[in-house]
């Protein structure tokens, strides 16, 4: 299928344009984002969605998810403890690991979606952090009932 393999390309493109940026002196001094894992499950509302994805820093230095900004409407990060979820102003980065974004744990919820997205299309979103400069990620959206394999879900 040819959605696949676009949404493959942007997010190979925006992964390349990932690790550009940081306020700390020198090429090893800061974090060193990438993202990859990205996706929607078709939404089952007309006005909300959630996403995932994993933020891999390959840097000396933490980073935090700060914000997330879409065109397709308003976007919140929640966190996921002890079977209990509540919206946060921040997610951690760490040096050298990941923060992974996923079904049951930490995500994205879109709230007031401006059209429902179909599986097959794209949901542009992104990403801002406290010292990184943005990063563009194109969310495939996928089958409502989805779930990645572990090759795809970046464990």
């Amino acid at each position: 299928m040819r959605g696949p393999a676009v949404a493959a390309a942007a997010l190979a493109g925006a992964l390349l344009l990932a690790g550009c940026g940081s306020e700390d002196s020198g090429p090893d001094a800061g974090a060193d984002l990438s993202v990859g894992s990205a996706y929607m499950p078709q939404p089952v509302s007309d006005s909300m969605a959630a996403g995932f994805l994993t933020v891999t820093n390959d840097g000396d230095a933490e980073d935090e998810l700060t914000s997330v900004t879409s065109d397709a409407g308003q976007v919140s990060m929640h966190e996921t403890a002890d079977g209990t979820m509540k919206e946060t102003d921040s997610l951690p980065v760490p040096a050298h690991g990941r923060l992974v974004l996923e079904s049951g744990g930490n995500h994205l919820m879109f709230e007031k979606l401006k059209h429902r997205p179909k599986q097959g299309e794209t949901v542009s979103v992104e990403l801002h952090f406290a010292h990184s400069d943005p990063v563009t990620v194109e969310i495939p959206v996928k089958a409502a009932t989805y779930r990645p394999t572990a090759e795809h879900s970046g464990h």
